[in-house]
């Protein structure tokens, strides 16, 4: 499986993804909100687009479809419930479906509802060639979660990390829909600042450009994202003073003490 991250150097810091097989050179576009970086960049790399790939219908993920179908004619995949919304999608999915590109890649649909109620993450389980691979959309960032202002909802989005991205293995390499790493790794330092791998990591990153971010993986998110941990006895003695806190709060409610605190930093 070949992955190029496409950066969109726009205010919304957008990364697209082409995910190809290697064996025949077709590829799927994912949220190429910007088509014609997309295209180009397809085209340096021998890569031909079959199909596109929406994660969920905000449309600084969408908007690029109808440039992207008139250019190659792909088909657009999306969340079932979620098409009416986009328009023009030509297969709904739901979570559990397996998409295929060429001969040799396979990745099947997660649904993870929370940053809207109709999101679609896609997961490539290892193989002996390559380590497994999450493109998260708006679900997972670096060092950071979606928000739920624009029709999501926070107790959805812990279900969907609860359930369905906790069993994932520390290698899974993470994918997000936007570059937010810095800026992330520094809310986990107001919550958490003995954090030592938060700090290596904004030092590692302070400087470089977006398009030169690191690729990180679960493992490595399960030490520096604040929403990745939970049960940081350092993070819940921070949110004691927060209004409303429950003494015997558990791990749902320190997440959603945390996204809201997030939503005003």
């Amino acid at each position: 499986m070949l992955i190029e991250r496409v950066w969109a150097a726009n205010p919304g810091r957008n990364f697209h993804y082409l995910i190809a097989c290697a064996e025949t050179g077709e590829a799927m576009a994912v949220d190429p909100l910007d088509a014609q970086r997309c295209l180009r960049r397809a085209r340096e790399l021998g890569l031909r687009i079959r199909q596109i790939f929406n994660t969920h219908e905000h449309p600084d993920h969408t908007g690029g479809n109808a440039e992207m179908v008139a250019a190659t004619g792909a088909p657009v995949l999306a969340h079932a419930a979620a098409a009416g919304r986009i328009g023009g999608v030509s297969k709904g999915l739901i979570g559990g479906d397996i998409v295929r590109i060429g001969r040799s890649v396979e990745l099947r649909c997660l649904d993870t509802p929370g940053h809207t109620r109709t999101h679609l993450c896609l997961y490539a389980d290892p193989t002996a060639s390559d380590v497994p691979a999450l493109f998260s959309g708006d679900t997972l960032f670096n060092a950071g979660v979606g928000n739920c202002i624009h029709g999501g909802d926070p107790q959805l989005l812990f279900d969907s990390f609860s359930t369905t991205l906790a069993p994932l293995p520390d290698a899974t390499r993470v994918f997000p829909g936007h570059e937010y790493l810095a800026r992330n790794l520094g809310f986990t330092l107001d919550r958490e600042p003995s954090n030592t791998a938060a700090r290596d990591m904004a030092q590692r990153v302070s400087g470089l450009s977006p398009e030169n971010m690191p690729v990180t993986n679960l493992g490595e998110e399960r030490q520096f994202n604040a929403f990745l941990r939970l049960t940081s006895p350092e993070i819940i003695d921070g949110l004691r003073s927060s209004a409303g806190w429950k003494k015997d709060a558990g791990p749902r409610e320190v997440f959603l003490y945390l996204r809201e605190l997030r939503n005003r930093w």
